[in-house]
């Protein structure tokens, strides 16, 4: 299934109905954009997203030491 949607000038665009019913989308959820090369990938986000979580500790080194590593590393 293709469906579009239109961008405004302001960078911003509306979701289309069967998307969000598809997402099970409500007010106030938040997405998650995964983009690979021209590819991007639209997902909810959940309360607790593992995957999202990886990806942003990669750019937090501050919490990177053997310490935090062993203090945290069974959660």
């Amino acid at each position: 299934m293709n469906i579009d949607s239109t961008l405004s000038s302001k960078g911003q665009t509306t979701l289309p109905k069967e998307v969000r019913d598809s997402l099970g989308l409500a007010t106030g959820d938040k997405l998650i954009y995964e983009i690979e090369g021209r590819t991007v990938r639209v997902r909810k986000m959940e309360p607790f997203d593992a995957i999202y979580h990886a990806a942003l500790s990669q750019n937090m080194s501050e919490w990177a030491s053997k310490e935090d590593e062993a203090a945290f590393g069974g959660l």
